[in-house]
């Protein structure tokens, strides 16, 4: 996939607890040696600054590696609830899980934008941008094989696993 990629997201090993406020996502928090969220608002600005290409890499409970390439990724600004405004053309071979996302505000357990009758975030365990729930949730609990709650990318291990590893990236798209 060549070079040139920021980690936006990663998870590893469940250390860090990504069930966290607005501010913690609006700001970034975790390691980034290890668990890590850059933050909504420099991804906001480095999405509206120059088109962007967003890479997902992930690799299921048993070791099966996938990746998604999308062609040009944005989110909107915080007054928009960082809203999944674009995600381009998908293309790779984990499936596309993002798509069904768009459109959506982001969702945290204490501030729903979902369009669900329960609130998303806080019945699997996470953050995300929430619809009607998800087809992936990768800011879920670590681990959580319940129904949803984990670390779900629906078209490649489904809802009832939690992928080992996940990492998101974005990089400048050049043509």
């Amino acid at each position: 996939m060549g070079g040139g990629w920021t980690i936006i997201l990663r998870r590893r090993d469940g250390s860090e607890d990504f069930y966290r406020d607005w501010s913690d996502y609006k700001h970034g928090f975790g390691d980034l040696s290890n668990e890590y969220f850059l933050g909504l608002d420099k991804l906001h600005h480095m999405t509206n600054y120059q088109q962007q290409e967003l890479l997902v890499v992930m690799e299921s409970p048993e070791g099966e590696q996938a990746y998604e390439l999308y062609s040009n990724f944005r989110i909107g600004p915080e007054s928009s609830a960082y809203t999944l405004e674009t995600v381009g053309t998908p293309s790779g071979d984990a499936g596309d899980s993002l798509t069904y996302h768009l459109g959506m505000k982001f969702s945290i357990k204490d501030r729903k934008n979902d369009v669900d009758s329960r609130n998303c975030a806080q019945s699997f365990t996470g953050a995300w941008w929430y619809k009607s729930c998800h087809t992936s949730n990768l800011a879920g609990k670590y681990g959580d094989i319940t129904f949803g709650k984990g670390l779900n990318w629906k078209s490649f291990t489904g809802h009832e696993s939690s992928l080992r590893r996940a990492t998101m990236m974005i990089r400048p798209k050049t043509n």
